[in-house]
């Protein structure tokens, strides 16, 4: 699912039509009532991100040892800190960035992404002992889903090879299509 969001939004960023389509289609679309339906949507999405964030910090305050839970505490205020940042530089920079640049980053993002979540999905069923493990003499570089094991390298090397060659693609019918 990632490589398919990461491949459409690869396909925007060579739109540039795109900022003027979604700007037609929006002041089109929006009318009194439809404004009134997209506020409660947008209501209902952000309540339940926030509630499952709730529920997600109270188990982790349930898990936390008892003498330990300032560690939550100063993390949750930090993350508040790098929250208010980053929103003030979206806000900020939302105004002057192109889309083309947005919807092109977020696609190498989203690819690089599933390629880490594949090798740390292949990393954890070989774990739970669903998955042979095949080690071979390599680093292991948790971060990035890197780990020594010839099934979870050869998944990222054809995820990588197929994101390359899909954003080549997609290229290429783009500027095709001028």
């Amino acid at each position: 699912m990632l490589l398919y969001v990461g491949f459409w939004m690869h396909d925007k960023a060579h739109a540039q039509r795109w900022d003027a389509y979604l700007r037609r289609r929006l002041h089109g679309a929006l009318g009194r009532s439809a404004a009134w339906g997209l506020a409660a949507i947008s209501f209902l999405a952000v309540y339940r991100e926030v509630f499952e964030t709730v529920l997600f910090y109270e188990a982790l305050w349930l898990q936390t040892a008892p003498g330990s839970q300032h560690a939550l505490v100063a993390g949750l205020g930090l993350a508040a800190v790098a929250l208010a940042v980053l929103s003030w530089l979206i806000v900020r920079g939302s105004l002057r960035m192109p889309l083309g640049v947005f919807f092109g980053a977020t696609s190498l993002v989203l690819a690089g992404l599933a390629i880490v979540l594949a090798g740390k999905g292949i990393a954890a069923l070989q774990e739970a002992a669903v998955l042979a493990p095949y080690p071979i003499g390599a680093p292991r570089l948790p971060l990035l889903g890197i780990y020594p094991d010839r099934l979870g390298l050869l998944l990222q090397a054809g995820l990588t090879l197929l994101v390359v060659a899909g954003f080549t693609w997609r290229s290429w019918a783009v500027r095709r299509r001028g």
